[in-house]
């Protein structure tokens, strides 16, 4: 079985895209392939607790994220400089995740077999 990690750049709402990519992970984990989510640059806006989204009409991306643990999604990745250079700390998200460090980020994606960006 081939493990996949999903790479995100965008966050939540600027578009449809995040949403997208969070189906296609849902699904890839539902068919019990081993799945895990590195978020860079602004993808770490996505797990910010307090969003409020729909008070302009957009879907709460972030409620999304405590089901992946249902699909076996056990390993949710933050670049560690994403979140400061964005004044945010691991506590300021709306589940535990992995931090990493930039430097650390090649070895993490050797670990895996199918990497996919966006």
């Amino acid at each position: 079985m081939k493990s996949h990690l999903f790479i995100l750049r965008k966050p939540a709402h600027g578009g449809a895209f995040a949403q997208e990519m969070l189906d296609i992970i849902l699904t890839t984990a539902a068919f019990d392939q081993p799945t895990s989510i590195l978020l860079l640059d602004d993808a770490v806006f996505q797990l910010k607790k307090g969003q409020q989204p729909e008070r302009f009409g957009m879907k709460d991306t972030a409620s999304i994220y405590p089901a992946l643990e249902i699909y076996d999604v056990k390993h949710i990745y933050v670049e560690a400089e994403s979140l400061e250079e964005r004044g945010l700390r691991p506590g300021d998200l709306c589940l535990p995740v992995e931090s990493v460090y930039r430097k650390d980020i090649p070895g993490l994606m050797r670990r895996h077999d199918l990497l996919f960006s966006g």
